[in-house]
């Protein structure tokens, strides 16, 4: 006749079990970032005149990526590397170009007057772009935009924008705004740039 093997004690592995996950849950904190920051264009006003609504096309442009991860910015097929380029000079318009986004003077509490641009980028991509060319793309529209506020952050207050007080920060953000408006993709497919 064998020895039986004395059997362990579990009666109390479950109590535990269930005591670290309600402290897991109440210590462990969520990030707060909860994906891709948008501003979207307000909706015109329904009694806008036609031909004002014509001229504030010079305020869209369209950022289209095909199913080929061809990429277009307005009437140019573009290559990635010079998008970010073309979205700086859209938005900041230095030459007050006819053609560029018109610039509205607005108070700005803690600043005082500034031009902010009406510069809208509609981004639009194709239901067979590649996820990585659409994160590349978003990468650049927001880079722009980071690299015109860091240049205004520079101007107003010596310091890059990473640098400056919340708000600081604030009130470069009502400067200069993100208005990045994306629309359901589409099938432009075999369409190349």
């Amino acid at each position: 006749m064998g020895k039986k093997t004395p059997a362990i004690n579990s009666s109390s592995t479950a109590d535990i079990a269930f005591l670290l996950l309600c402290y897991f849950l109440m210590t462990t904190t969520m990030g707060s970032q909860t994906g891709l920051s948008r501003r979207l264009p307000p909706m015109p006003d329904q009694n806008q005149k036609v031909e004002d609504q014509k001229v504030n096309r010079r305020n869209i442009i369209v950022v289209k990526i095909n199913a080929a991860d061809k990429i277009m910015a307005g009437n140019d097929p573009i290559d990635i590397s010079q998008l970010k380029d073309k979205i700086k000079i859209f938005l900041t318009n230095p030459t007050n170009d006819p053609t560029l986004p018109e610039k509205e003077m607005q108070d700005i509490e803690g600043y005082g007057e500034y031009a902010v641009s009406k510069g809208v980028i509609s981004l639009q991509n194709d239901r067979g772009t590649s996820y990585q060319s659409y994160i590349a793309v978003q990468n650049e529209l927001v880079k722009a935009v980071n690299e015109i506020r860091d240049d205004f952050s520079k101007r107003a207050y010596g310091k890059p924008f990473a640098s400056i007080t919340e708000d600081q920060q604030n009130i470069v953000k009502k400067a200069v705004p993100q208005n990045i408006s994306e629309a359901e993709p589409k099938d432009v497919g075999k369409k190349r740039y």
